[in-house]
């Protein structure tokens, strides 16, 4: 059973930082190309960042490029999406999303506000 636990959101002053988690199992892991999704209520979900099956190939959605960085320990069946610089607009809920496969974890709500 596909399952993903996204981790690590919480209340930060502008201009501070976040580490979010996304801990997966139920498949391989290392072999699915990994995203970070955001979703404001009422809206749909929008791509944040993405990164290849070994983590060696990355892309960001403006306007968090230069902020954010994604990475994953295939080790550890786990990707992370260091937020830094946070602003107010980046405030949502956070999914993560293994490519090609159609499930979802619960999300963490980041909120950023002073």
């Amino acid at each position: 059973q596909v399952q993903l636990v996204e981790s690590g959101g919480g209340l930060v002053q502008p201009g501070g930082s976040l580490r979010l988690s996304c801990a997966a199992s139920g498949f391989t892991f290392s072999s699915y190309a990994m995203s970070w999704y955001r979703q404001a209520p009422g809206k749909e979900r929008v791509l944040v960042a993405i990164i290849n099956s070994a983590g060696g190939t990355t892309h960001y959605i403006h306007p968090v490029t230069g902020r954010f960085t994604i990475s994953r320990d295939n080790a550890k069946n786990t990707m992370y999406l260091q937020m830094n610089s946070l602003q107010a607009e980046d405030t949502d809920v956070y999914y993560c999303n293994a490519q090609g496969l159609n499930y979802w974890g619960q999300g963490t709500q980041v909120t950023v506000s002073s």
